[in-house]
């Protein structure tokens, strides 16, 4: 009785176990953007990572939209082996302003479409890299992806998440943002304090060697002064000519 009943628990657990397993599988198989976080006003390398959901098609196209209330200024892709790439854009009002340039056209939409036997199977994942910035100053930039599969369905990562809530079914990439580090003031007096050093020390030195410049001369002098003496004494008691 006893076997059985210990028997009859481990199946219950291992159905649990299961279960969890079984929800969480497809939970973590969201289209991500990576890393997923970086410094505002810098610019990055980052990858768009898909993985594959369905297990009798495969992925044939990605469309990734970038935030139009986080616009960047420059944006390019890494080739993709099998894969081609189209980036549209718009414009962009009022201008971006980098490096006191005017940047009045900004990148929209990023399209990737296979050819040939590059799709995306099942049990695969592919990344689609881009070079982003400078990095908007917001706290956040959102991705709106759209994932076609070659049986016709598309699945959508567009639902943006709510502070405090649930995750999303279909959550989009979310790249968090956070502000540069302001220079400490040590940092930024280093130079100069660096520079009062040098010409303390070029002072010190100055200073030194004029005193024993000026002890070299006062010996100098002395020793003339003996010798001129010394010469006089030899010359008072030296011996009188012959008469």
């Amino acid at each position: 009785m006893i076997r059985h009943r210990r028997t009859a628990a481990a199946l219950a657990l291992g159905a649990v176990v299961l279960g969890v397993l079984g929800l969480a599988g497809p939970a973590s198989a969201h289209v991500t953007v990576n890393p997923k976080e970086a410094v505002q006003g810098g610019y990055g390398r980052f990858a768009f990572r898909v993985p594959n959901e369905s297990d009798t098609a495969s992925t044939t196209k990605i469309e990734v939209t970038l935030p139009e209330n986080a616009p960047v200024a420059s944006v390019s892709t890494m080739p993709v082996p099998g894969w081609t790439v189209t980036v549209e854009k718009r414009k962009q009002d009022p201008p971006l302003d980098v490096h006191g340039s005017k940047v009045a056209e900004v990148a929209s939409k990023i399209t990737w479409t296979a050819t040939g036997d590059a799709a995306v199977k099942a049990g695969q994942f592919q990344e689609f890299p881009v070079s982003m910035g400078p990095l908007p100053k917001a706290d956040k930039m959102i991705f709106k992806v759209l994932q076609y599969y070659s049986d016709g369905s598309i699945a959508r990562w567009i639902e943006e998440p709510q502070p405090g809530g649930e995750e999303p079914e279909k959550p989009a990439p979310v790249l968090t943002l956070t502000a540069a580090a302001a220079p400490s003031a040590g940092a930024s007096a280093g130079p100069e304090t660096a520079k009062a050093a040098d010409d303390k020390d070029d002072d010190g030195n100055g200073s030194a060697a004029l005193v024993l410049g000026t002890i070299g001369l006062v010996a100098g002098l002395g020793g003339l002064v003996l010798g001129g003496l010394a010469f006089a004494r030899t010359r008072r008691t030296g011996t009188p000519p012959a008469a």
